[in-house]
């Protein structure tokens, strides 16, 4: 066998080894691993003073907040305003309440807004890929 057979031959095995070793599996290409740890230094950084994911602090509890209406958790009491918003929280709301909460709904609690775009995407990307979990 010469050696461009051989090395086909193994790689070929190889292939196949790691099909069944990962089958099921969803691996996480670098670029994404990359963009998630961005996101949630982002959040650390930005938002985790006031939210946590699994638990309400000065404000709501942020885990499963992508897809979800807007002032839906019960143990949080929200403003008037944000529980009359009837907001669902996707790409374009998130990006619209952390660029202005008070233009997007009027008279509600948060002062807060994040003014750099790309840290706007990097927050948004990552509760969007914990919603996904």
């Amino acid at each position: 066998m010469s050696i461009s057979q051989r090395l086909k031959s193994y790689l070929c095995w190889t292939g196949a080894a790691l099909a069944v070793l990962f089958a099921g599996t969803v691996l996480t290409s670098p670029g994404q691993a990359q963009v998630a740890a961005k996101g949630k230094d982002t959040f650390d950084k930005r938002c985790a003073g006031c939210h946590a994911m699994d638990r309400d602090k000065e404000g709501p509890r942020l885990g499963g907040v992508y897809g979800r209406p807007a002032a839906s958790i019960a143990t949080f009491q929200y403003s008037p305003a944000l529980q009359k918003s009837k907001i669902k929280w996707t790409d374009e709301t998130l990006e619209k309440w952390l660029t202005d909460p008070e233009k997007l709904v009027p008279d509600n609690d948060m002062a807060f807004h994040v003014e750099s775009a790309e840290e706007r995407r990097a927050i948004i990307g990552y509760l969007k890929q914990l919603a996904a979990k």
